[in-house]
């Protein structure tokens, strides 16, 4: 594969930045982006390593078409996530993703080790990179961002700095996050304020012209282009509503009375324009709040407004606004908030705060963030900094807000659909509804079985992983990934086969699910929380509950897919047909094959 075939290694303890070419068979099989920041954490990671310790590597990878393929351009932030101690992957789009790869030219990747004596920033141009002192330690991420009016930027707010668990890489200005699990606090932990790129977009090459501006406009027609027009992601949570699947006030109801006054409506009729008006589909809708422009994303209202029981757009739109500038993620913030609330219901922990209470959600954030006074007990925010499993545990909740491996969940409840509880337990980066959505089909159908939802699940993982790899937009390549990929790289005068494509995303997923192992992850940790078992209470899914029994099944046939062992490992079959077995250290756990094969049924469908 001819092009990006280098990478920089920043050593912020050496304060040095070097060049080193990219292995030839890495590129071949895992291309960019998710696979090969998987491969090289896989390299380089001892099992144990501590996420905000300076051998944790942090890499800001792109692909081999950043920059040229259909929707919009993004990256991706690989590490070891300080959440929940296994394998993460956090995406972000904007001017900033483009820039970097104009910046970057040869070069598929930053990677970043050690740890700075003081705070700096990495600045990288025409396919170099310097170590230099950042000024900007302490600002938020909008005033970080504005400290360099002609570059774009990547950087930290208070959230990071202060090593919250869950805080964000925040890009154009607080626009766009790599969000979930913490990507953030490992920038804190090193010191590493801001990455800042010189460069501009890459010009598309012109044998690519053509190509883009067909994908483009079937992007565009097709339903995903439509429905991202008329309101980016926000319509999600008009959905959730409508299916009964949107967790309210803390995981108590699943529907929320207000839903139409904080949803896609709403914020149409509340907007200054949208992010990229020019384009055939335009970005999120433009707030303005007090401090600022907003860009709600659908986990703003549905997390912080029916998550939080606030009913003003406007004040949903300035808690999200607050997340975007303290560099926090809003599903894991809300999460937090929510927690708060119950666990003082409860009297488990005095805090003075409620559902409905924006100003008091407001006042946690802030605290959660920055280490300030908030309403709750002493402790409180400084825990939940940690995440809502942290302070479960060191207050004895037990399963007042779900989770799934420490990572705090998206606002779509898996009891309204089987197939999405599949979807969560077994995510490798935790809790996350991006790396497969069967609730999008699954709620509206009357039997969907064991074998459809697996297929469903696994297809979805699959295909992520490569559009990942790539990095591609996912909504904009998801749509067209049958024709995707292969002639893209035809255009360019590699042979890759539409097959072996396809192949790099289940060999990425088992990648990462061998660095997951290595780290003590197995059948164990993928489980729902039991709060799934017990029933909806109310609504168009009153009655759904996730039985244990049948979760098991579920399981188990997703392992038989996947070609892992009952215990949730890859075998070695598996690997030798992926070409992964040579990788694997001794320290990796691998699965036998299964002696028999799995039922792939409950003993009652008949």
């Amino acid at each position: 594969m001819a092009g990006r075939e280098y990478v920089l290694r920043a050593n912020l303890s050496s304060g040095t930045v070097s060049r080193e070419r990219v292995p030839e068979r890495w590129r071949r099989r895992f291309l960019g982006g998710k696979g090969l920041g998987a491969r090289y954490l896989y390299e380089e990671l001892d099992a144990g390593t501590d996420p905000l310790g300076p051998d944790n590597l942090l890499a800001f990878c792109i692909g081999p078409l950043s920059g040229y393929l259909p929707g919009e351009t993004r990256y991706a932030a690989v590490t070891k996530s300080p959440l929940t101690g296994g394998f993460l992957d956090s995406y972000a789009g904007g001017a900033f993703a483009g820039r970097l790869a104009g910046s970057l030219e040869d070069c598929l990747a930053v990677l970043v080790t050690g740890e700075a004596d003081e705070p700096v920033r990495i600045v990288i141009e025409d396919g170099e990179g310097d170590i230099e002192p950042a000024e900007t330690w302490g600002e938020d991420t909008v005033a970080a961002a504005e400290a360099h009016p002609d570059s774009g930027v990547a950087c930290i707010g208070p959230a990071g700095e202060h090593g919250v668990a869950y805080a964000t890489i925040a890009s154009d200005a607080g626009d766009h996050h790599a969000g979930r699990g913490g990507a953030g606090a490992v920038m804190g932990a090193k010191r590493l304020k801001a990455v800042v790129v010189r460069n501009g977009t890459p010009e598309t090459p012109p044998e690519l012209a053509d190509l883009r501006a067909r994908y483009e406009r079937e992007y565009a027609e097709g339903d995903t282009g439509r429905w991202q027009a008329a309101g980016e992601t926000l319509e999600s949570i008009d959905f959730a509503n409508e299916v009964g699947a949107l967790a309210t006030e803390g995981w108590q109801r699943d529907q929320f009375e207000a839903a139409d006054d904080i949803g896609i409506e709403a914020a149409a009729e509340a907007a200054v324009g949208r992010e990229h008006p020019d384009r055939e589909v335009p970005g999120g809708f433009e707030i303005e709040t007090d401090e600022g422009t907003s860009v709600p994303r659908g986990a703003t209202p549905m997390t912080l407004g029916a998550g939080l029981g606030v009913e003003d757009f406007d004040a949903v739109a300035e808690l999200g606004g607050l997340c975007d500038r303290l560099g926090i993620d809003v599903i894991s913030a809300g999460n937090a908030v929510a927690w708060a609330i119950r666990a003082a219901e409860a009297d488990y922990i005095d805090c003075e705060l409620a559902f409905g209470d924006a100003d008091g959600a407001r006042a946690l954030i802030e605290a959660i963030a920055t280490g300030a006074a908030g309403p709750c007990e002493a402790g409180v925010a400084e825990t939940l900094a940690e995440g809502v499993d942290a302070a479960s545990d060191a207050y004895g909740t037990d399963d007042v807000i779900p989770t799934v491996k420490s990572m705090e969940l998206p606002a779509y409840d898996p009891r309204a659909a089987a197939g999405m509880a599949l979807a969560y337990a077994t995510s490798d980066r935790g809790g996350c509804h991006r790396r497969a959505r069967p609730i999008e089909w699954e709620a509206f159908a009357e039997d969907a079985d064991t074998s459809e939802r697996v297929a469903a699940v696994v297809a979805a993982q699959n295909t992520r992983s490569a559009l990942w790899s790539f990095v591609a937009d996912d909504f904009a390549g998801e749509p067209l990934w049958d024709d995707f990929g292969a002639e893209w790289f035809d255009a360019l005068g590699d042979d890759y086969a539409p097959d072996e494509l396809h192949r790099v995303g289940e060999r990425v997923w088992n990648l990462v699910r061998l660095f997951n192992a290595r780290e003590g992850f197995d059948r164990a940790t993928d489980e729902l929380p039991a709060a799934f078992t017990e029933p909806i209470s109310d609504g168009p899914a009153e009655g759904g509950r996730i039985d244990p029994a049948e979760f098991d099944v579920l399981l188990d046939a997703y392992y038989a897919a996947r070609g892992w062992s009952r215990e949730g490992l890859p075998t070695r079959e598996t690997l030798e047909r992926l070409d992964l077995e040579a990788t694997v250290d001794h320290d990796t756990p691998v699965g036998a094959a299964p002696e028999t094969a799995p039922r792939t049924e409950t003993d009652d469908d008949d």
